[in-house]
């Protein structure tokens, strides 16, 4: 699996689009898809970060979180955008991180892209996941209807 750092190495144009999307609101936000314990999916939206080379959210105790704990393959979906259908998607396995350097570094970063909103730092409730990479697709369009989307795949050890 790759890190989000590695994606920045090998296809920053894909990392800085990426970026774009997840942040496209002033924070990061995506719809998280899991496994769950009868192998069907769950989708829950969730506030991804990227920082240090590195792609993280807290997750607060939820059936999400659970099924990260136990099943780690995840699905990391963009918001739509409200002009076009721009979407970035990315695939991979997540497992929590136990280092608390990296929970401060994460919750200050947190805190202060919600400045001025009054929002508290993660409590310690919540776990942080790192999200490592398998596949990543970006899909450009020219506005909403567009019948010729633009797809770009990138796949760790494949480009």
């Amino acid at each position: 699996m790759a890190s989000w750092g590695d994606l920045i190495r090998q296809r920053p144009d894909l990392a800085e689009a990426g970026l774009g999307l997840l942040y496209q609101f002033g924070v990061g936000l995506g719809f998280l898809a899991t496994v769950r314990h009868d192998g069907g999916p769950r989708v829950h939206p969730i506030c991804p970060q990227v920082l240090d080379g590195g792609l993280f959210a807290f997750l607060v105790p939820s059936p999400k979180r659970v099924d990260l704990e136990r099943d780690g393959r995840y699905a990391l979906h963009s918001f739509p955008c409200p002009d076009n259908e721009d979407a970035f998607f990315v695939t991979g396995t997540a497992a929590p991180v136990d280092d608390p350097g990296v929970r401060d570094a994460l919750a200050a970063q947190f805190v202060k892209e919600r400045a001025g909103q009054d929002i508290p730092s993660p409590d310690e409730q919540q776990l942080v996941f790192r999200f490592d990479i398998d596949r990543v697709l970006l899909t450009r369009t020219t506005g909403h209807g567009d019948v010729h989307p633009h797809h770009t795949v990138w796949r760790e050890g494949r480009d």
